[in-house]
């Protein structure tokens, strides 16, 4: 196959600003399925298009020894962590459900970080450090993120394959609908700070469970077939997979409106 006919195919042009949501295995590009490189296939492709002016983005996660915590009462977390190691996020590995072509974008050389061990962003290409650069340390997906700047700018959204409810810039939806009582998270950690290891935490949205109690299918994915169904996207094939491009600010837009109609009943 020849990605980089298909991407163009798709949409993808020079001096883009992109956030990548791929899986290699709808792709075909999985070690699993007897291709070597997958992921590096994917980017190289991806940044060959975009180009010297073009900008990737990818988000991480981080891959914390300390996440068991979060699962007991906040006034318990201090006690547990006593003794921890601390977490080095800058170059823990990625959330393993985020996926390899993360983990390779993470490893890749001139790809850069976010300073945030739960919303952790990578970034490469011409406004890769002003994309990330000061990120907020609590409400990391909200207004002066990296999701911020992606709508802000012009941004497109890259999905190539991942699972329906794999549209991270529909966080920042969640900050911006006019929802009351939105649920709240905390997440522990022990870092490194000047006289030792401390430990902290951030605050944010309820990005895990989500912002209220809600049955049934995802709600991003509920959003995101209701978007596509409005025809507003680019789609087609690339390798295996059906593929989108879409509008980031578009469909964070589209996405409060149905948070507000649908989470409200």
């Amino acid at each position: 196959m020849n990605l980089t006919e298909e991407l163009t195919a798709l949409g993808v042009r020079p001096g883009q600003l992109l956030m990548l949501h791929a899986s290699l295995r709808a792709l075909g590009l999985a070690r699993s399925q007897g291709v070597e490189n997958g992921a590096e296939r994917v980017l190289d492709a991806i940044t060959e298009i975009l180009g010297p002016t073009g900008t990737l983005l990818m988000i991480l996660g981080t891959a914390s020894p300390h996440d068991w915590v979060n699962q007991h009462p906040i006034a318990e977390r201090a006690r547990l962590l006593e003794g921890a190691a601390p977490l080095d996020y800058l170059s823990a590995p990625v959330l393993p459900e985020v996926g390899w072509v993360a983990e390779a974008f993470r490893r890749r050389p001139g790809t850069l970080v976010s300073n945030n061990p739960s919303g952790r962003f990578a970034a490469s290409g011409a406004r890769a450090a002003e994309l990330l650069r000061d990120q907020p340390w609590n409400d990391y997906y909200g207004p002066g993120s990296p999701l911020d700047k992606l709508c802000a700018w012009g941004g497109q959204v890259l999905r190539l394959g991942p699972s329906p409810d794999t549209t991270t810039v529909l966080h920042y939806a969640e900050y911006l609908a006019a929802i009351p009582d939105k649920r709240r998270t905390r997440w522990d950690y022990v870092l490194q700070g000047p006289d030792g290891p401390r430990h902290t935490f951030v605050e944010c949205l309820d990005d895990n469970e989500g912002i209220v109690a809600w049955e049934g299918e995802d709600y991003f994915a509920l959003i995101l077939e209701a978007y596509l169904a409005l025809g507003r996207h680019r789609a087609g094939k690339v390798g295996q997979a059906q593929c989108e491009l879409i509008d980031a600010a578009d469909i964070v837009r589209f996405g409060a409106r149905w948070m507000e109609t649908h989470l409200l009943s």
